[in-house]
C-alpha cells in the first residue's frame, strides 16, 4: 500500500504560511498609520524617541532600557534590532497629517513611491486636460464675453 506524503508536507506549509501572514499582519498593524514612527528629533535613528512618543513614556527612559540590554546582551541582538528597527519602521510625516486622505497618501508614498508618483502625474493630466478644454471654450468663435 503506497502512502502520499504530499498532503502532509501541503498540510505543514499551509500552517507554516498562515503563521508567517500572522506575524506580517501584526507587524504591519505595528508599523501601520496609526502604529510607530521614527522620530526625525531623534539622535540616532529615532527609534527610541519614535517607541516613546507610541508607548507615551519619557524618551529618557526608553534610551536608557535600550542602552541597558545594549551592555547586557552585546551587539548583536539589540544592536542588530535596533538597526533593521531604523530601517524598516517608517518616518514621521514632516508636517501633521490633517485628513484620512492625507494619511492614505502618506501611506501609499512610503510603501511605493512609484505609484505616488504615478497618481501625482495623473492628477495634474485631469488638470491639464481641463485646463485645456477651458482655454478651447473661451478662445472659440463661438463663446460670448458678455
Amino acid at each position: 500500500m503506497k502512502r502520499h506524503y504530499g498532503h502532509r508536507q501541503n498540510h505543514n506549509f499551509k500552517r507554516y504560511k498562515r503563521h508567517y501572514t500572522g506575524l506580517k499582519d501584526r507587524f504591519e498593524t505595528l508599523a501601520s498609520s496609526k502604529g510607530i514612527y521614527r522620530s526625525r528629533r531623534g539622535i540616532f535613528m529615532g527609534v527610541c524617541r519614535g517607541l516613546s512618543d507610541y508607548f507615551n513614556i519619557s524618551v529618557f527612559w526608553v534610551r536608557i532600557i535600550t542602552l541597558i540590554s545594549f551592555l547586557f546582551t552585546g551587539f548583536w541582538p539589540v544592536g542588530v534590532m535596533y538597526i533593521v528597527a531604523g530601517l524598516i519602521i517608517k518616518m514621521e510625516p514632516v508636517s501633521p497629517l490633517s485628513n484620512e486622505k492625507d494619511q492614505e497618501f502618506y501611506n501609499t508614498y512610503t510603501h511605493s513611491r512609484s505609484s505616488a508618483i504615478q497618481r501625482i502625474k495623473r492628477k495634474f493630466e485631469n488638470i491639464e486636460r481641463r485646463i485645456q478644454r477651458m482655454e478651447h471654450t473661451v478662445t472659440s468663435r463661438e463663446f460670448d464675453w458678455e
